[in-house]
């Protein structure tokens, strides 16, 4: 197992460095002065070109790409242009409320998602599986944008019972969990049909029930359980997208967290906090994966890594 995570380790290290390469390309080709940008629309030519050669942009582009990939090999994930602040600061305190989010909407669609999807597996081809099966549909479709936007009508507006955004209150985090995690939930929940109408005809699971195992038994500890690998797949790959999707809902609920961060900076030209904002996404996607990978093992004890 030490090997097989050492291997995943190395291999995870030109991934992000051609990570690193593109989030620079992309972000330099965007366009926009981000010297400009700071000094405001009266500055004097000088003040743009004395901001601009502070923060390096007046040196050719392979210069400040091979800057950047040696301030990343130390650590440095550069200065941000707009508060003068490290960018590992700016990103270590927001990242708490999307990791917050991001986990509490994971459990939200792994709970609903797996209850739907089994429910709909036991009830195959009659009206109770073709509504979860609808409904899961719904949910994949729904755009996270709009449906962020519905449930601020409904329970900001409207009702007055949950406020529209902000990290201020308890209650705060409701609106843009559920938001994140519909997509999730829907996603999840046919995953988890289709895996246990596999499980359920199979010989062990038929074993099971003629030795007179009762019902809840059979459907957790027999096959849910079996059918635990593709749905671990999918739980693992939704919680990156449940990540990327956090831009949208931070900046619908105004959430402080990296989304928002990204956002923001992007409006701002500061290209430091962009590219590591991105970074750090995709380190996490990455380790995320090897995770879900380490998983597999504990769930099936037949597999392993050697």
């Amino acid at each position: 197992m030490l090997s097989y995570i050492a291997r995943r380790v190395l291999i995870a290290i030109p991934t992000l460095f051609g990570v690193a390469t593109v989030i620079f390309a992309l972000v330099h080709l965007q366009g926009g002065d981000p010297a400009r940008v700071i000094a405001g629309a009266n500055a004097t030519p000088e003040d743009v070109d004395r901001i601009r050669h502070q923060l390096g942009l007046d040196q050719p582009l392979l210069v400040q790409y091979l800057i950047f990939i040696g301030n990343l090999l130390r650590g440095d994930l550069g200065t941000s242009v707009r508060s003068g602040q490290p960018v590992f600061n700016e990103i270590a305190s927001r990242a708490p409320y999307t990791v917050e989010l991001a986990v509490i909407s994971t459990i939200l669609a792994v709970a609903i998602g797996v209850f739907l999807g089994v429910v709909a597996a036991t009830n195959h081809d009659n009206p109770i599986d073709l509504a979860i099966s609808s409904f899961s549909v719904f949910g994949v479709s729904m755009p996270v944008y709009w449906l962020g936007l519905l449930l601020i009508i409904l329970f900001a507006v409207n009702l007055h019972v949950l406020p529209a955004a902000g990290a201020n209150q308890p209650t705060g985090f409701i609106l843009p969990s559920l938001t994140l995690a519909f997509f999730s939930i829907g996603f999840i929940a046919r995953q988890t049909r289709s895996a246990m109408l596999e499980v359920l005809d199979l010989d062990f699971v038929r074993t099971a029930r003629a030795k007179g195992a009762d019902r809840p038994t059979v459907l957790v500890k027999h096959a849910l359980r079996n059918a635990l690998l593709p749905i671990i797949t999918v739980i693992g790959l939704q919680f990156g997208t449940l990540l990327g999707g956090a831009i949208l809902t931070e900046t619908i609920y105004a959430w402080p967290g990296l989304g928002r961060l990204l956002v923001d900076s992007i409006f701002a030209r500061d290209f430091p906090v962009v590219q590591g904002t991105v970074f750090v996404f995709a380190a996490a996607l990455i380790f995320v994966n090897l995770f879900t990978d380490l998983l597999y093992a504990y769930v099936d004890p037949r597999i392993r890594y050697d």
